[in-house]
């Protein structure tokens, strides 16, 4: 049994044998059974290439990864899209991290400058609680503070501090009055876990 089926297994709700909500539980597990077949295989493919990823994060099956995923690294609970992440260099992404669809990470450009043009490589780094949103694009180089928002669509080209959100092409910083202390887990937002997890 792969690592994430025991980690759905061991916290998964167990409402009262055969009542109601038993066996609505049980028919949206079955519901889900082919998308957890496809989340154990995404789980699979990218740990086999190298990728850290930790306990009950939930990444789509129509994620794209390119690189060198040996230096991938995913904390708990976190929650990636239909994403695309670039490894030229060092990805980080910490605990209870959302990244929205159509989100792109680039760790890798070229040297404009440079009369061979050659490849320049920088890690991202995305701190615990950060939220990346739909369409956002954070290029090489880049941190992502502590409970940070990136806005939909915001190309992020300059660190973010934590709890600041960030919007617009350059992003820019357009608040800075998120909560410090968060808690909340972006996996279980999605159905799949949420048939397993959910009280």
């Amino acid at each position: 049994m792969s690592r994430l089926l025991l980690e759905l297994w061991q916290t998964r709700s167990c409402p009262p044998l055969a009542s109601t909500k038993w066996f609505r539980t049980w028919a949206k597990r079955i519901r889900h059974s082919i998308s957890l077949l496809r989340q154990w295989r995404m789980h699979l493919v990218i740990q086999n290439r190298g990728a850290k990823v930790g306990k009950l994060v939930y990444i789509s099956s129509i994620a794209r990864f390119h690189g060198s995923l040996g230096k991938l690294t995913i904390g708990d609970q976190s929650a990636i899209g239909r994403a695309e992440i670039a490894v030229d260099d060092a990805v980080r992404i910490g605990t209870r991290v959302c990244i929205n669809d159509g989100v792109r990470l680039i760790t890798g450009s070229h040297a404009v400058r440079a009369t061979n043009w050659p490849l320049v490589i920088s890690p991202i780094a995305i701190e615990d609680y950060a939220w990346i949103a739909i369409d956002a694009i954070i290029l090489p180089g880049v941190t992502i503070g502590r409970g940070a928002v990136v806005g939909a669509g915001a190309v992020v080209s300059r660190d973010v501090p934590a709890g600041a959100t960030v919007a617009g092409n350059p992003a820019k910083v357009v608040s800075t009055d998120r909560p410090a202390e968060l808690d909340y887990v972006p996996s279980n937002q999605s159905a799949l876990f949420n048939a397993w997890i959910a009280n």
